[in-house]
């Protein structure tokens, strides 16, 4: 489907807005925490913010990219677009945290909706050749949204209150609606009208339980809750399984994985979850607790990160499209993040701030040379009938792999700061401000046993992007084509 060029122009206008403010929620509501658990007067269930909107994005991913293909990702984009603006209102409105919990989950459901129906209206309305620069601009709202949401959330918090923290995706979202309206395309439907509800419930029934678990292992109370939900999620993926093979429209179709591309694409796109989103939430800890920085200060490394990643990610969709060569920067980014992570491992402890700085920026050039590239790849080996369902699977490994590994270091850490921690000093009550206070030789002791914790996990990182260099040597050799698929075994075209 062809567009004219300014009606192409307004569409990835308004496909940007939106999916900034989709990924805006993720980071922008986390400095106001605090203040809205304290108003609300539920501490305890401030997790809950955070926690029910990551899952409720996370899980109804294959259930949208499947709607997305059977009804058209128009009808799809609008209706969460409007749903997520009203759950944003009924967020700021909240009187009980029950309420805003719930009204969260609403809103990380529509979330999932604009983001995904973004990346997909893009592929309809492109060929694969043009794909990764428009793919590149719309991908660039999540760091974008990382670099500034903190800081947003903080000011809007001080200056204007908590509510309108979600408020302000009302004008911003209500311009790019009607903006959206006049530019999204009428997307010609699939013929096929049958939904895998069975596969698409215990699926959802599996990630739930995962995530779930993931989130309880770090709480020894929440441990055996965590064994259960892992047991769950087993037996619900083991049936969505058994249902897959043999639905005659399953929400995600197993034979997908059998084409080289899109096996390839979705080890690649599983690695940017595993080895950059799931550390750089434990960045800041690390830098206060063993370089001594403070809290302001210890947020540097991971801008420099984000940052590397929103101008890599920019750069080689543009250069991808120019030369319909991608393969190289799938390569090239893998190998340059694995060894950054490699160096951060080896680092010795009171070298100048800007040093870690510089080669997490490397590491941020690495995954962001492919994060939105292996999208427009993967999508080039399906036909557009199902360009929403294996959308939805690339966005799916990532997140579940980010969250999973997330929990996973936070238990390593936790675990092995613990043990090693010195005689009369508590692991639960230990805080950068206490280290800071604490005499030289208790600094020095407690910044060698963070360090001792962490060049593993960045070793452990570095053999993850390791194996993201093979599965891009593995991608197919050649060119995006200038026209899409018509057929699921169609790989992109050699030169």
């Amino acid at each position: 489907m062809q567009l004219s060029p300014l009606r192409l122009r307004l569409l990835v206008v308004s496909l940007l807005s939106v999916s900034f403010l989709g990924a805006l929620d993720h980071t922008v509501v986390s400095t106001s925490l605090a203040t809205i658990a304290g108003d609300l007067g539920a501490l305890e269930q401030m997790s809950w913010v955070v926690v029910g909107y990551t899952l409720a994005s996370t899980v109804l991913l294959p259930v949208i990219g499947k709607l997305g293909d059977v009804v058209g990702p128009r009808l799809v984009f609008l209706t969460s677009l409007v749903v997520f603006l009203v759950a944003s209102l009924l967020c700021g409105f909240a009187q009980s945290m029950t309420w805003l919990v719930v009204a969260r989950v609403v809103q990380g459901m529509s979330s999932a909706g604009i983001q995904l129906m973004s990346q997909t209206i893009i592929a309809h309305v492109t060929t694969p050749r043009e794909r990764p620069r428009y793919m590149a601009i719309i991908g660039a709202a999540f760091p974008i949204a990382i670099l500034v949401g903190p800081v947003v959330g903080g000011l809007i918090t001080d200056y204007w209150g908590w509510s309108w923290v979600f408020w302000i995706n009302l004008p911003i979202g209500l311009a790019a609606l009607a903006l959206a309206l006049i530019a999204v395309p009428h997307v010609e439907a699939s013929a096929r009208r049958r939904f895998d509800i069975a596969g698409a419930a215990w699926f959802t029934m599996s990630l739930v339980a995962l995530v779930l678990a993931v989130s309880w292992t770090a709480d020894r109370e929440s441990a055996s809750a965590a064994v259960i939900a892992f047991v769950v999620s087993l037996l619900a993926f083991s049936a969505f399984l058994f249902v897959e093979l043999r639905a005659a429209e399953p929400i995600i179709p197993l034979r997908m994985f059998a084409n080289r591309t899109i096996a390839a694409g979705l080890v690649l796109s599983a690695i940017i979850g595993v080895g950059l989103f799931s550390v750089t939430a434990y960045l800041p800890t690390y830098f206060q607790m063993a370089y001594g920085t403070s809290v302001t200060i210890s947020g540097l490394v991971p801008i420099a990160t984000v940052f590397g990643m929103l101008v890599s990610n920019l750069v080689t969709g543009w250069l991808a499209s120019r030369s319909g060569r991608y393969r190289v920067f799938a390569i090239a980014g893998t190998a340059l993040a694995a060894v950054g992570l490699l160096i951060m491992a080896l680092l010795p402890v009171g070298l100048p701030l800007w040093v870690p700085m510089v080669v997490m920026f490397g590491v941020g050039i690495g995954t962001g040379s492919f994060m939105s590239l292996v999208i427009a790849v993967v999508q080039s080996a399906v036909p557009r009938s199902e360009l929403g369902t294996v959308t939805a699977s690339v966005n799916l490994v990532r997140q579940v792999g980010a969250t999973v590994t997330t929990a996973v270091i936070g238990g390593v850490v936790a675990a092995g700061v613990a043990a090693a921690l010195p005689a009369g000093i508590d692991a639960s009550t230990l805080t950068p401000q206490l280290v800071h206070g604490a005499t030289v030789a208790v600094q020095a002791q407690i910044a060698d046993i963070y360090t001792q914790v962490f060049s593993p996990i960045f070793v452990g990182l570095a053999i993850a992007y390791a194996v993201g260099v093979i599965a891009a040597v593995l991608l197919p050799a050649g060119r995006l084509p200038d026209e899409s698929p018509s057929v699921l075994d169609a790989e992109p075209v050699a030169a």
